[in-house]
């Protein structure tokens, strides 16, 4: 068991270095089918797990400029607030509905990710209305240079998929970072390489508003368990940053719209044969 612990963390800390996100969908799935471990408490396994691996990976590339601190911590706070509402609503909604409701959710982010990766000028962390004619509907434009012009419309955007994300990390043991990466490159034109770092940051801090969150409503977790997903996911964050070095952003996008299909598609089969 502790081997399976410790290569299912690789592949939770692959995802997250390789893409920013995808790493708590991929750690549910392998705690309870691979691992045999209670949903609940591997809701809290994951969390804590993901958020570990996450700051193993976020620190490097806040040392390298790749994370966007205003932009990370609008998402983060709001996040944090939204934890624990999603911790809770996941005790009024059946599992298997919550469940499916979680994969139409990724096969919507997966499309538009995949969409936005076939617009090279939107990939490339622009907003393409920048140098357009005519009045600007979109809520956050960045400069030239690339640096994001935080308004308020753009501010209370940014504030609101953050709340959205926390309460999604609460509900399902994320870290959140399958909408996180996706809604950087969206709403606020960020270039997937920096999203995959600002990402990494937002997950550690959700993350512990998810932990704290668990144990306040009476859940336990195995700090075994745990550890070994650490260690495993330390392996894989650091595997899957070399390989996403070596990767131009629509690239790694498809990859990351391709990997949240699959889940998606597990996901879905798991809730609904029998």
């Amino acid at each position: 068991m502790f081997g399976l612990a410790i290569f299912f963390g690789s592949i939770v800390g692959f995802a997250l270095g390789l893409t920013g996100g995808g790493g708590g969908v991929f750690a549910v799935p392998l705690l309870v089918y691979g691992l045999a471990i209670a949903p609940r408490e591997a809701v809290g396994i994951s969390l804590a797990s993901v958020g570990g691996t996450a700051l193993f990976g976020a620190v490097p590339r806040m040392m390298r400029g790749d994370v966007e601190l205003r932009t990370g911590l609008l998402f983060a706070v709001a996040g944090m607030l939204g934890a624990p509402i999603g911790s809770y609503m996941s005790t009024l909604v059946p599992e298997k509905v919550l469940l499916v409701m979680f994969a139409m959710l990724m096969l919507v982010v997966a499309q538009r990710m995949w969409a936005k990766a076939c617009n090279p000028v939107m990939a490339s962390g622009v907003c393409n209305t920048e140098s357009e004619p005519g009045p600007d509907r979109s809520a956050c434009q960045r400069d030239a240079d690339g640096k994001l012009r935080l308004t308020s419309k753009c501010a209370r955007l940014l504030v609101i998929v953050g709340l959205m994300t926390g309460v999604l990390s609460g509900m399902f043991g994320v870290g959140g970072g399958f909408v996180i990466v996706p809604a950087l490159v969206i709403f606020s034109g960020m270039a997937i390489h920096q999203a995959v770092g600002t990402s990494l940051f937002v997950i550690v801090l959700v993350s512990i508003s998810g932990v704290a969150s668990h144990f306040a409503n009476g859940n336990d977790l195995s700090w075994t368990t745990t550890l070994l997903f650490l260690v495993g996911g330390f392996a894989g964050m650091w595997l899957g940053g070399l390989v996403a070095k070596r990767l131009k952003g629509p690239t790694l996008q498809k990859i990351f719209s391709i990997a949240v299909v699959l889940v998606a598609v597990f996901v879905i089969s798991k809730s609904v044969v029998v």
